[in-house]
């Protein structure tokens, strides 16, 4: 788990976290010893094991991490608790206005129509009613059943309006991994097309801007091994099958996803994953960041085959 100025925490309490600005190069430790002359080195050492330390929103333990000038070091109120497991989900943040969450594939986000199975929307419903039967959860953007990884849910309308209205401005990073049938070329590349939806409920991509949403979809390929490709890609824009289309598009579709043109299912799934989510949090403003790391089953898909 990666979070940023804001670690996760249930009471944060009356305290507040301590931005500091690096100026000139440093080691970490050091840099904290001439920045909070009222702890001693073992107060120090114990805010670095707690993951009380971020350094530009990520969590570093190590004493001697060098800093650079621009940088911006943040000693958060409190200790980071343990994450909540729940089947299907791991809670990774919450606090009076989110919840972020891990969601397993196989999940999904929160009951259609037509299909009224255990969702993530219900599991933390209930969670959320535990503490108060008043609490509310609100959904503000999902993932597909079969895709795992980083999801976000609101505390209030208020939050969940926030964060819907300002998504392009406030979503910093949106990054996924992809485990694709054949290697693409060229490996790194951008993929821009304009995506409708049938009613038989397939996206369809076009390069016609009057029949569909402009849909931006950045990758690069990180691995290969027998025939398959793990990929990172950025979003630009956040459609509705939107990187599931787009592989298709480039002739590569996700692996295991028929729907999409794939012929192979070789990890039992859709090989798609929300690694990393940051974002700007809609009321105190401060600079969010969590992943979720990849799942081994596309990572041994691909060494498998390497070592062969």
């Amino acid at each position: 788990m990666e979070n940023t100025d804001d670690k996760p925490r249930k009471q944060r309490g009356q305290r507040t976290d301590v931005i500091l600005p690096v100026s000139e190069p440093a080691e970490l430790m050091a840099f904290l010893i001439a920045q909070l002359p009222h702890k001693n080195r073992n107060n120090i050492k114990s805010l670095l094991s707690n993951k009380q330390i971020l350094v530009d929103g990520k969590v570093y333990t190590q004493f001697n991490h060098p800093l650079k000038p621009g940088q911006s070091v943040t000693v958060a109120a409190n200790r980071a608790p343990q994450t909540s497991q729940y089947r299907g989900l791991t809670i990774l943040y919450e606090d009076q206005f989110l919840i972020v969450i891990n969601k397993q594939a196989g999940l999904l986000s929160m009951a259609t129509n037509k299909e009224r199975d255990r969702t993530a929307y219900g599991i933390l419903s209930e969670y959320t009613k535990k503490e108060n039967p008043k609490n509310k959860i609100f959904i503000i953007h999902r993932l597909d059943r079969e895709t795992s990884g980083v999801m976000m849910f609101a505390k209030s309308e208020k939050v969940q309006r926030l964060m819907q209205e300002s998504w392009n401005a406030t979503t910093k990073e949106r990054t996924y991994v992809a485990l694709v049938e054949g290697i693409p070329e060229p490996p790194q590349g951008t993929i821009t097309s304009y995506l409708r939806e049938s009613k038989a409920l397939i996206v369809y991509s076009s390069q016609n801007p009057d029949t569909g949403q402009l849909s931006i979809t950045n990758y690069t390929v990180t691995k290969t091994g027998n025939g398959y490709a793990l990929l990172e890609l950025e979003l630009e824009t956040g459609r509705k099958n939107q990187i599931r289309v787009h592989m298709q598009d480039i002739g590569h579709p996700v692996a295991g996803d028929a729907k999409y043109g794939a012929e192979t299912d070789p990890i039992g799934r859709l090989g798609l994953h929300a690694e990393v989510l940051a974002f700007e949090h809609p009321i105190t403003g401060v600079s969010m960041r969590f992943n979720a790391p990849i799942p081994k089953s596309f990572l041994a898909m691909v060494r498998e085959r390497e070592e062969e």
